[in-house]
């Protein structure tokens, strides 16, 4: 409807769904659709396509996109009865294999940006996408911006964007990441509530009181153990839940205990090269992020290793801080919700895995903001057919990639029929709520044959 009495010489909607299904089917460039849709499947209403066909519909893609956002969001919440008071968000990146950035006054291409990759590529320009996902894991809307942007300066727009949307009460879940003061008193505008991860090794004074509470943990789910935490009074008031995974403390220590023997190893290796080597080996060490927090120095040369960090250190064995502003929530559905911000990051990989979000071919940013809007319709459509099906996708796709058309030779016709659908296609069909494509799908007269004289 979105299209409108707009003319196009391509049924848009269909050019939109065949670029969906190739990344949720065989991810591939707009190029290489062009034989994949005129040899490999069959798209009703699509026989074929032009890649310029496919560069307008994403354009049209971006352009409606928050009226697409919407509609698909209400279809998948009446469909699947969503539950939308825990919105979870959380960012990655995307990195691009080109050497410079973009300029960034350019208005039509200026979204790769080197910055803090996610990919461990800081190294290369990148942009920075956003998800929003509920607590079944279904993303309901994605957002796209400069590869130098700072998680903490997003949750302004993200949190707009929402409200917008009037979800009613909605908690937010936000990694340690977005766990600013500013943030999170945003996230209370509008009725709305947080539950955040918060970073224990900042010195921040309310977080420092947190954790050397004194208080008996109680024992919850998941083996985790939580202690509830008020910190301050009236509107300085603070609620954090500490939890600690007593398995997780064990796997701690062990990891510190090698990472120690490594530096004292590391330390003596030092005293055996020659001074240019010395002190270039001394400032790696120091400035590492993995050895550095456990050296002081002592002016003299040589670092050593500081047993009163590694003893700090040892009190935060297995344990994570939360901070929630809604009182109305047990501790453990708030230690619970935050741990099913698992669900995000498990979208990203599937975005970067499964359908192959990158690599990414085009330059303009339009096109890159369309490029991640079609990777997220087809995490959608993934996720969707998952939770209905209650199967993983490779499992789903293999099995339906199963069924194929056949070509039959008859009395002066030519009919074109589908393999018969199996047992295990027959149930995911029905799981899907899809109906079974005709079992013959076309017949025509059969063309004369040549005949050599």
């Amino acid at each position: 409807s979105a299209a409108g009495s707009r003319e196009f010489t391509t049924p848009v909607e269909r050019a939109i769904f065949a670029m969906v299904a190739d990344r949720a089917l065989c991810p591939s460039s707009k190029l290489a659709m062009e034989e994949w849709v005129e040899k490999d499947v069959v798209i009703p209403g699509l026989p074929s396509c032009q890649v310029q066909q496919l560069y307008r519909a994403m354009d049209f893609l971006l352009e409606c996109s928050e009226e697409i956002q919407w509609a698909v969001f209400s279809s998948c919440a009446h469909l699947l009865n969503l539950e939308v008071d825990l919105i979870y968000f959380d960012t990655t990146s995307m990195y691009f294999q080109i050497e410079d950035e973009d300029d960034p006054g350019d208005l039509r291409s200026s979204l790769r940006q080197r910055g803090k990759s996610k990919d461990r590529r800081d190294d290369l320009p990148q942009v920075v996408i956003g998800l929003a996902v509920t607590r079944e894991g279904i993303p309901i809307r994605c957002w796209c911006w400069p590869g130098n942007t700072v998680d903490m300066s997003v949750i302004r727009q993200v949190k707009k964007d929402l409200v917008g949307w009037k979800l009613g009460r909605v908690i937010s879940v936000v990694d340690r990441g977005f766990a600013s003061e500013e943030n999170l008193r945003y996230l209370q505008r509008a009725g709305g509530h947080y539950i955040a991860g918060e970073p224990m090794r900042r010195g921040v004074e309310k977080v420092g009181k947190a954790l050397s509470r004194a208080g008996r943990y109680s024992r919850i789910k998941d083996n985790l153990e939580v202690k509830e935490i008020i910190v301050g009074d009236g509107e300085a008031r603070t609620r954090y839940i500490l939890v600690r995974n007593p398995e997780q403390a064990k796997r701690d220590k062990l990891e510190r205990d090698k990472l120690i023997v490594e530096l004292k190893e590391k330390l003596s290796s030092i005293k055996r090269v020659d001074e240019k080597e010395h002190t270039k080996a001394i400032c790696a060490l120091v400035s590492s992020e993995k050895y550095g927090r456990y050296l002081t120095d002592t002016k003299r040369g040589l670092p050593k290793i500081d047993y009163g960090k590694v003893r700090e250190e040892e009190k935060l064995d297995g344990k994570y801080l939360l901070r929630t502003s809604d009182d109305t929530l047990s501790a453990e559905d708030v230690v619970l919700g935050y741990k099913q911000l698992v669900e995000v990051e498990e979208a990203f990989r599937t975005l970067k895995s499964t359908l192959d979000i990158r690599p990414v071919y085009h330059r303009l940013d339009d096109r890159i903001r369309a490029h991640v809007m079609l990777c997220w319709l087809a995490l959608l459509l993934v996720r969707v057919a998952e939770t209905r099906a209650k199967d993983t996708w490779r499992n789903i796709r293999r099995e339906l990639q199963r069924m194929h058309l056949t070509q039959l030779k008859l009395p002066g016709a030519l009919a074109t029929r589908r393999t018969e659908t199996t047992a295990m296609q027959a149930q995911i069909f029905k799981l899907l709520g899809v109906k079974e494509p005709p079992k013959v799908w076309d017949i025509s007269p059969a063309k004369p044959e040549a005949r050599i004289s």
